[in-house]
């Protein structure tokens, strides 16, 4: 997919998971009470903060932290999203996104999210950004993956490349 060549501003997903026998079961999606994605379920995260100087790790820690008042233990990496936004640049951004398997505390709403436990099979992909459906079934299934979505007016999908890959 052609793109600009400019730098992609860094951000971060996270995605609380629960297995059973290897399988992811359950997934903990978050409804984005205000800014940016209003009204969706997604992972929790956000931009890396200048402010900070933090590494993309520490960023996902640290939002995941503030949204839901949960202190992953580890994170594990499961795909890189490049999102374009051609009629407004400033929205583009590379997305780190990462599956926690153990954490510390449980998930609890703040001013900004709202958590809730779903069933891997049973996502309100309605209700969610639209290249989700695309590539979370992916990651559920264990696939690591890179793609790249360029939205239009209204989020609607324009362009879209999703690659499964050895590794991130």
């Amino acid at each position: 997919m052609e793109t600009k060549n400019n730098k992609l501003r860094d951000a971060t997903l996270v995605f609380l998971v629960k297995k059973s026998q290897g399988k992811i079961t359950d997934i903990c999606l978050a409804m984005k009470k205000r800014g940016f994605g209003i009204n969706r379920w997604n992972g929790v995260g956000g931009k890396v903060g200048d402010k900070f100087n933090e590494t993309i790790e520490q960023a996902a820690l640290r939002e995941t932290k503030e949204e839901i008042n949960v202190l992953p233990k580890s994170l594990e990496k499961i795909a890189e999203l490049s999102f374009y936004f051609p009629h407004n640049p400033a929205w583009d951004q590379a997305v780190h996104v990462y599956f926690v398997e153990s954490w510390e505390g449980e998930p609890q709403e703040s001013e900004e999210m709202l958590p809730k436990w779903f069933k891997a099979g049973e996502l309100p992909f309605k209700k969610m950004w639209p290249d989700d459906i695309y590539w979370v079934p992916e990651v559920l299934n264990g696939n690591l993956l890179k793609a790249t979505f360029q939205f239009g007016q209204g989020d609607v999908i324009q362009k879209k490349e999703i690659n499964i890959v050895s590794e991130i």
